[in-house]
């Protein structure tokens, strides 16, 4: 499959814990952009804000509902949760290997300690979006997710703005 180019992600890589559980350090979320992370990842069809069943307490679960097909539910960690949003507007998702490794070498998340423990090769942390610049490439990378895990074609703008 082929991805739109990611641009380099111009903010400092935060510190992390490293291990788990899988927590970026001293970063707070910018509320307005914080709130459109929120509002337009939640806007992805047939996807519910649930309580996360795979992380802190806090972290909101993008769970897929069963009117959507899901066609790799061995990159899922937990149900139907293809992706979980923390508090912090930093999230877990799980993306095509190749599309993980992008995301990683342009400074936009980095590997989940025990991905390959659970199995899931391509779960990565993405960096909370500090700007509405940097929310643009956060949306794709979250469309990348969802599309990966139900074989569906959405497109970011599908989201709105």
């Amino acid at each position: 499959m082929t991805y739109p180019t990611l641009p380099e992600r111009q903010s400092p890589r935060p510190e992390t814990t490293g291990s788990v559980p899988h927590q970026q350090i001293g970063v707070d979320p910018v509320p307005d952009v914080n709130e459109e992370l929120f509002r337009r990842a939640f806007a992805l069809p047939g996807v519910e804000n649930r309580p996360s069943t795979f992380s802190l307490p806090g972290a909101r679960g993008l769970w897929i509902n069963e009117s959507v097909t899901i066609v790799r539910q061995d990159q899922i960690v937990s149900g139907r949760e293809f992706a979980h949003i923390h508090p912090d507007g930093s999230l877990h998702a799980s993306l095509p290997l190749d599309r993980a490794r992008e995301a990683v070498d342009a400074g936009w998340a980095e590997p989940q300690p025990i991905a390959d423990q659970l199995g899931v090769p391509g779960l990565v942390m993405i960096f909370t979006p500090q700007t509405h610049e940097e929310l643009k490439s956060v949306l794709q990378l979250i469309v990348d997710s969802y599309n990966f895990v139900t074989g569906s074609k959405i497109d970011v703008a599908d989201l709105g703005e």
